[in-house]
């Protein structure tokens, strides 16, 4: 009887750098896939390398992994596997399928090593990948390739064809940077007689100009993103939509709705070019998802030690809302908070007489009567009431009456002292009764 497999995908990260943003996409597709098709997934530290890795980027890749949800069914790591390389490294020399190679060593021709080649058979190869279809390659060129330093050093290609058969990998998902490695890696297979997996080749990430994603082209590993303020739901949402859709319009994903509506048939062939503007949208639209009471206890968080921002904030509910509008990331808040872009929040400005009148106002020698009138209107509401609705609801006939720009701009810079600012009545409801009213007078006593 043919029992299907359970699916079973990996991810095989070395840890010699952080996270990186194409190693979280490939990782999450690995993901989603096993768990659409009930299967598991399997990650696998490639740490062979001493000389390049280190613990520091382990434990980054793991908690990158745990942050951005992607849980894993099981973890090994290359360098506890070493006996088992060694035995199948022992079982194709023994079966005259590779052999020993004396060689004069490349970093000193004065030293001779021992190297493992394989013995090609020098064929034609082809394998069906799920985006590309058939792709054949001459092996002859690769000749009795290196698979390992030693008996007891196998290369990467020996190691992961290894892990993978005995892991039981059904789906290879990895970047396209990796299609010229599957000849070596099939020929390695086919002499260990392992089945072959189904492989998938995703298109790379791309810069904006279209080159491909490196360090010099942007923040690409998922600390930095994190350390910004990104949420990790809207990371998982946007990487997923960097080279498949869902054959809809629909933009917003969970985990839960990628993991029902994905499918390998709906991955692209042409790499994706990464927008952090692009992202900085989804950070917003998964921050609107947050209860309330969490994002406003996060905001709160993130401007600890600024006390009158806080104390603004706490007064309206109408300046919460227009700072987290204003801002994709805490660090565009913070970054907009030290450079003094809420100091009006924090202290009284420093107002120039000519900043009060509307560039386009044709009578500016009516500031003073605008703003005393406006005073006027402010004071006639309710310290009690005194919010957003009602402040409008007061001076917005007369400002209509009047012309807004030559009413509202005065107020705003009355009460911000900026030429950009927050919505006036917002910083009315922000600043309360008492300190509005004051603003205003210290702003109409400049004309006297």
């Amino acid at each position: 009887m043919n029992v299907e497999k359970k699916v079973r995908t990996r991810i095989a990260p070395s840890p010699s750098g952080y996270l990186h943003i194409g190693t979280a996409r490939t990782s999450l597709f690995c993901y989603l896939y096993a768990k659409k098709m009930k299967g598991e997934f399997i990650v696998r530290i490639e740490d062979t390398d001493k000389s390049r890795t280190e613990k520091k980027y382990e434990d980054d890749i793991l908690d990158g992994l745990a942050w951005l949800g992607l849980t894993y069914d099981e973890l090994y790591r290359q360098s506890e596997r070493t006996d088992v390389y060694v035995k199948k490294l022992q079982e194709l020399v023994e079966s005259n399928k590779a052999y020993i190679s004396k060689e004069k060593a490349k970093d000193d021709e004065t030293r001779e090593v021992e190297v493992v080649r394989l013995r090609n058979p020098n064929t034609l190869l082809t394998f069906t990948d799920t985006i590309r279809g058939e792709i054949t390659f001459d092996t002859t060129e690769l000749g009795d390739f290196v698979i390992a330093r030693s008996l007891t050093d196998p290369l990467y290609h020996f190691a992961v064809v290894v892990d993978d058969a005995l892991m039981d990998i059904t789906h290879v998902i990895r970047g396209d940077d990796h299609i010229s490695n599957t000849p070596r890696q099939i020929l390695i297979l086919e002499a260990c007689g392992f089945e072959r997996p189904q492989y998938t080749h995703l298109p790379m990430i791309l810069a904006p100009d279209r080159s491909k994603m490196s360090k010099r082209k942007g923040a690409v590993a998922v600390t930095e993103y994190r350390t910004q303020g990104f949420l990790p739901s809207a990371i998982i949402n946007y990487l997923a939509l960097l080279g498949w859709n869902g054959g809809t319009e629909k933009e917003i994903y969970s985990i839960e709705e990628l993991v029902q509506d994905f499918s390998l048939d709906h991955l692209q062939k042409s790499g994706a070019v990464f927008d952090i503007e692009k992202l900085k949208w989804f950070n917003k639209e998964h921050r609107k998802l947050l209860p309330r009471e969490t994002l406003i206890s996060e905001l709160k968080a993130q401007l600890e030690g600024n006390t009158g921002i806080l104390g603004a904030l706490e007064r309206s509910s109408k300046a919460v809302e227009d700072m987290l509008e204003r801002f994709s990331t805490w660090a565009e808040l913070k970054e907009a908070v030290m450079t003094g872009e809420y100091d009006f929040y924090e202290k009284r400005p420093v107002v120039e007489q000519g900043m009060l009148a509307w560039k386009k106002d044709p009578h500016p020698e009516g500031v003073k009567d605008r703003l005393r009138k406006v005073a006027e209107l402010i004071d006639s509401v309710d310290t009690a009431t005194f919010i957003y609705e009602n402040v409008k609801g007061a001076v917005w006939a007369y400002a209509e009456a009047e012309g807004k720009g030559g009413v509202l701009w005065p107020l705003r810079v009355a009460l911000s002292g900026k030429e950009r600012s927050p919505d006036p009545f917002i910083l009315a409801e922000a600043l309360g009764k008492e300190e509005t009213l004051t603003r205003l007078n210290n702003a109409r006593a400049l004309y006297l």
